[in-house]
């Protein structure tokens, strides 16, 4: 059974910093890109940052400069580093990638709030 766990939310001042991490089981993801996604109430949901599988990178721009997503294959795991958090940060945040097993699956994501 495939399932994608995200944890490392919470609620954290303006400037503040997070990591995010996203736990997969039931699949095998060292040869997929992964990413993680945001939504913020009333939006739709954007993509944030990905990590090929050779560990090539892309970000939105929202998020250059801030973020820094990473991966161990070795624990199935894909992390979110975030730093100088800002409220417009704010939202639920999950995380998916191409693997076949993950399409139309969300997991129950994690929420992060900025706010002081």
């Amino acid at each position: 059974q495939v399932q994608l766990v995200e944890s490392g939310g919470g609620l954290v001042q303006p400037g503040g910093s997070l990591r995010l991490s996203c736990a997969a089981s039931g699949i095998i993801f060292r040869l997929n890109t992964m990413g993680w996604y945001r939504q913020a109430p009333g939006k739709q949901r954007e993509l944030v940052a990905e990590i090929t599988s050779g560990g090539t990178t892309n970000y939105a721009d929202s998020v250059k400069g801030r973020f820094t997503i990473s991966r161990d294959n070795a624990k199935n795991t894909v992390y979110l580093r975030m730093n100088s958090l800002k409220p417009e940060d704010t939202a639920v945040y999950y995380c998916n990638g191409d693997h076949p097993a993950l399409r139309g699956y969300w997991g129950q994501g994690t929420q992060v709030t900025v706010s002081s």
